[in-house]
C-alpha cells in the first residue's frame, strides 16, 4: 500500500464531529498516514491543537482564512503571532485572497493576508495559501515579502502562474478537481509540472472527487486523486505517492 500525505484536510470541521474517529480509521486503512490540518479562524486553533496532540499523524497550521472575514477581529493577528511563537506549528494558514465570493472586503482581506505573510517570514514557517481569482495578486504579494515557501492549495491557475510559483519556492496542492475530465487546464499542468512541487490533498470535507460528487469528502479518498495524477503523468502510483509524501514532509517538517 502506498503511504500518502494529505496536505490539506479540515478534519476539525463540524461535518466530522459525529464520526471523526471512524473517518481517521478509514484514512489510515487507505494508506493516508499523515495529514495537515489548516485553521480557518481563531476559534478553530484550540480544536486543531487538541486533535494533533492526540494523533502523531496530524500536523497543525494556524491562520485566518479570507472567506471568514466576519469571524475575524484585528486583535486576532496579535493572538496569532503569540500562538505561532508558543505552538511552533507546521505552517501558517490557511490564509490568502478570495475575489470570487461576493461581499468580502478586498482591502480587509489584504490586511489580514499581508500580516500573515509577515508572520510566516518572522517565524520561518511555510504558508498555506488560498487564492481564488487572485493568483496574480498573491504572487505579487509573495514577491514583495520575499523569503517565503509554502503551497497554493486547490490549484486552479495557469501554467505560467504555476511556473512563477515554482520559482518562488511554492508547491501546488492538487485534489478532487483533477479527477473531473472537464478540468483540462489543471490536468495539463499536473501532467507536466516538476514533481518536486506537487502535493496531494483532499480539502475534506469539501471538493470530493468525481466518483463522490455531492458527498462529504474524506481523507481516505486521497488514493482516488493519486490514481488520476499518476495516470496523467504516466508514472506508477507508488512513485507519485512517495514523491509527494517526501515533498510534504520536507515542507512541513
Amino acid at each position: 500500500m502506498s503511504l500518502l500525505y494529505d496536505s490539506h484536510c479540515h478534519l476539525d470541521a463540524v461535518e466530522f464531529d459525529p464520526d471523526r474517529e471512524q473517518v481517521l480509521a478509514r484514512a489510515r486503512a487507505a494508506g493516508v498516514t499523515r495529514q495537515l490540518l489548516p485553521a480557518v479562524d481563531r476559534e478553530s486553533w484550540s480544536k486543531i491543537r487538541a486533535l494533533c496532540a492526540a494523533d502523531p499523524g496530524l500536523r497543525p497550521a494556524y491562520g485566518l482564512h479570507p472567506m471568514f472575514l466576519d469571524r475575524h477581529q484585528p486583535g486576532d493577528l496579535d493572538a496569532l503571532a503569540d500562538w505561532l511563537g508558543r505552538e511552533r506549528p507546521a505552517a501558517v494558514g490557511e490564509c490568502g485572497l478570495d475575489f470570487f465570493v461576493e461581499g468580502l472586503d478586498p482591502d480587509a482581506q489584504r490586511n489580514y493576508f499581508q500580516r500573515q505573510l509577515g508572520l510566516a517570514r518572522e517565524f520561518d514557517l511555510p504558508v498555506v495559501l488560498h487564492a481564488r481569482r487572485a493568483v496574480d495578486e498573491v504572487i505579487a504579494s509573495l514577491r514583495r515579502v520575499g523569503g517565503l515557501r509554502g503551497v497554493v492549495h486547490s490549484w486552479s491557475g495557469s501554467e505560467e502562474q504555476a511556473r512563477q510559483l515554482f520559482g518562488l519556492g511554492f508547491h501546488l496542492g492538487i485534489g478532487g478537481p483533477v479527477t473531473f475530465e472537464r478540468a483540462q487546464r489543471l490536468r495539463r499542468t499536473v501532467a507536466t509540472m516538476p514533481i518536486e512541487w506537487l502535493l496531494l490533498e483532499t480539502d475534506a470535507p469539501d471538493q470530493p472527487d468525481a466518483a463522490h460528487r455531492g458527498e462529504r469528502n474524506e481523507p481516505g479518498r486521497l488514493p482516488n486523486v493519486l490514481a488520476v495524477v499518476a495516470q496523467l503523468r504516466g508514472q506508477a502510483p507508488e512513485d507519485v505517492a512517495a514523491a509527494t509524501r517526501a515533498n510534504a514532509e520536507r515542507l512541513f517538517g
